[in-house]
């Protein structure tokens, strides 16, 4: 298996390409990354496509006994979206649920409190909104940040991933105005195996993404 990107700001700029006949240099376009692996890819779009940049926190809830497997994820604004098949396979109660969104939304809350320090996040109504992650594995983190900006009242929401599972493909397509991937392999596996280099997104390198815009 060849990895498709150097690193997340190589694969930023390849997802810039591809968005940039159709959104490069208009007013009405915010690009919003999802913290954290997704702002440095976003970074490069919105750089690239000469448009405004900004966060919008999620939060994956994982399995219990297995947090790295997504049952479901929450977003700022109290969204919050379940996979049911997960759900139901592994017959996860409700309890279960509830403990993990808490947990998230101290995270949640704490990564809003950072990032913004203070600072309202951009108006999204009437806007082209392009929502962007370093991948899409399972889509659940995805599916609640396009809930989440849908509240905003956007003119589209466009979902732009480097890779994507089959599933989160198919999850996505019917709810955005259009989904830019690079890449959709049979075979995904995770995330990280697309890319040469993989680290930890940290906390400061979003803030000085941030700062820079």
């Amino acid at each position: 298996m060849d990895a498709l990107f150097e690193d997340r700001r190589d694969a930023g700029r390849q997802l810039a390409a591809a968005l940039s006949d159709a959104y490069a240099g208009r007013g009405d376009v915010i690009v919003l990354g999802l913290p954290r692996g997704g702002v440095p890819v976003a970074a490069e779009i919105a750089r690239a496509l000469h448009a405004k940049l900004d966060v919008l926190p999620v939060r994956k809830l994982g399995l219990p006994g297995h947090k790295e497997y997504a049952m479901g994820a929450i977003a700022t604004g109290d969204v919050m979206v379940l996979d049911e098949n997960v759900l139901q396979a592994m017959r996860v109660d409700r309890a279960a649920i509830d403990t993990a969104k808490v947990l998230e939304q101290a995270e949640l809350r704490r990564r809003e409190q950072l990032y913004r320090a203070g600072r309202a996040p951009l108006n999204l109504a009437g806007k082209i909104v392009i929502v962007v992650d370093d991948g899409l594995a399972t889509g659940c983190t995805m599916r609640a940040a396009v809930a989440a900006i849908h509240s905003h009242d956007p003119a589209e929401i466009v979902v732009a991933a480097p890779v994507s599972s089959e599933e989160a493909w198919e999850s996505l397509r019917l709810g955005v105005a259009d989904i830019v991937c690079l890449s959709i392999p049979q075979i995904f596996r995770a995330v990280g195996l697309w890319y040469r280099s993989f680290p930890q997104t940290s906390d400061e390198e979003v803030l000085q993404i941030l700062a820079e815009r």
